[in-house]
């Protein structure tokens, strides 16, 4: 057994292509991208300042070199719409001014110094093409049933008064609770009525009096539209994710990814009309990017993003890209909707994806998984590590870890050994001062 571990390692080792921070660390990457329709950026945690960096620039090389049109990230719809219209030169906020719309927990998956960096960027980027040609930044999650709502009304508010006037009353079914999670406990509970009725009623109405809602030219009607549109299909799909929450009736980790999934091809045709590629990067995290079949969540009746795109694409489509670390620190809180702290991540144990990319003696690297080497030291079952927005190492192996088939679940992968933590616009208290790793028992 320590003879195949070693054998593995030095595969690793042999084919890992060491990053330099040159011109050229992406090169084998773009190359593998050219012709495909999407290409998925995962992230190891929601808090590591290299993993935003590594997207954000190999993102620049695809919208550069390879005309993608679009990227679509883990955000609400209706928070990334502001950073959408800054991106595209169609708002007043300056760039700060244009995070303001991200103020549910976390914030710092996307009010932070990394992702603005970028957003400036595409700013510069879009202001050299013509609006046509310009790259939009979308979300594509399904957590915002209220401000999807109000989105919704507010639209027709500006093109049909009588079906706003209709939309709030049927949207009313969904309020007089605080937070969605209210919704669903109170649902769960037959404490109030079912609004998914109202819900489908509200979207078929507004699908079916779209061509009276475009004026001559269509295209800033189209775009309205289009955002409402999609706007709409989240307060269906949130109300059913938030009523069956508690309910226990479906996975509602499937009801979340299959929006995602919903929103990235309602995307690529709303592109393709434009007369554009329809090209779409995607940043989020690598337990929705991975293929899910090749992971313990596949086994348990769970599917994700990675795998529903690579099913309804093909394969040869989409690009799946993995990013992995062994320690150093990141931003996450202790628990749900508690402060973002510097935390120390802890080495990944022994028989550990990351641990075996550490004893590669690599140090920061891209890895194609496809090599026919790597493809077979990667092939058997391993745990892989996953911290979203909290972490917990006091229970690291039960709360962080999933065994994942790495070859399969993506095609080729990051490693960078130690990272550090991404900055938030908001540093609080906690923040400023990082948790030590003497601070933990070595025993454990």
């Amino acid at each position: 057994m320590h003879r195949t571990a070693a054998t593995a390692e030095q595969r690793i080792h042999d084919a890992a292509r060491v990053l330099d921070e040159s011109p050229h660390d992406f090169d084998a990457l773009i190359e593998r991208a050219r012709g495909r329709s999407f290409v998925l950026l995962g992230e190891a945690s929601h808090g590591t300042d290299e993993f935003y960096a590594l997207r954000a620039a190999i993102t620049q090389r695809l919208l550069v070199e390879l005309d993608f049109d679009a990227v679509a990230v883990e955000g609400d719809w209706p928070d990334t719409l502001r950073l959408d219209a800054y991106v595209r030169g169609q708002s007043a906020d300056t760039l700060d001014e244009a995070f303001g719309d991200f103020q549910r927990f976390p914030t710092w998956m996307w009010r932070n110094t990394r992702v603005r960096e970028f957003i400036d960027w595409l700013h510069g980027h879009n202001a050299a093409r013509s609006v046509v040609e310009r790259v939009g930044f979308y979300g594509m999650d399904v957590y915002s049933l209220y401000r999807s709502a109000e989105a919704v009304i507010g639209y027709l508010e500006d093109v049909d008064p009588e079906q706003a006037r209709l939309a709030r009353h049927v949207y009313a079914c969904l309020d007089h609770v605080e937070r969605p999670q209210d919704y669903a406990w109170e649902s769960a509970r037959g404490l109030r009525p079912d609004c998914r009725e109202g819900a489908v009623a509200m979207l078929v109405g507004l699908l079916s009096r779209a061509p009276q809602y475009l004026d001559a030219d269509g295209r800033e009607a189209a775009e309205a539209l289009f955002h409402a549109e999609r706007n709409a299909h989240v307060v269906l799909n949130a109300e059913r994710y938030y009523r069956e929450m508690f309910a226990g009736h479906v996975h509602t980790w499937n009801l979340r990814d299959a929006h995602m999934v919903e929103t990235l091809f309602a995307l690529r045709k709303h592109l393709h009309r434009q007369g554009r590629a329809g090209r779409i990067v995607v940043w989020a995290h690598n337990s929705h990017l991975g293929d899910a079949r090749a992971t313990a969540m596949g086994e348990r009746g769970e599917w994700n993003v990675g795998q529903l795109v690579r099913e309804q694409a093909g394969a040869d489509s989409a690009l799946l890209v993995g990013f992995t670390t062994y320690t150093g620190h990141v931003t996450a809180a202790r628990d749900w909707d508690e402060p973002a702290e510097r935390r120390w991540v802890r080495p990944a144990p022994a028989g550990s994806v990351e641990h075996l990319m550490h004893a590669s003696r690599r140090d920061r690297f891209y890895l194609d998984l496809q090599h026919p080497d790597v493809r077979e030291s990667l092939a058997p079952a391993l745990p892989e590590r996953a911290i979203g927005v909290v972490y917990r190492p006091e229970t690291e192996r039960q709360s962080h870890y999933f065994d994942a088939r790495l070859s399969r679940q993506f095609d080729v992968t990051f490693h960078l050994d130690e990272t550090t933590a991404l900055e938030p616009f908001d540093i609080g208290h906690h923040w400023q001062h990082p948790e030590l790793p003497d601070t933990w028992p070595s025993g454990l």
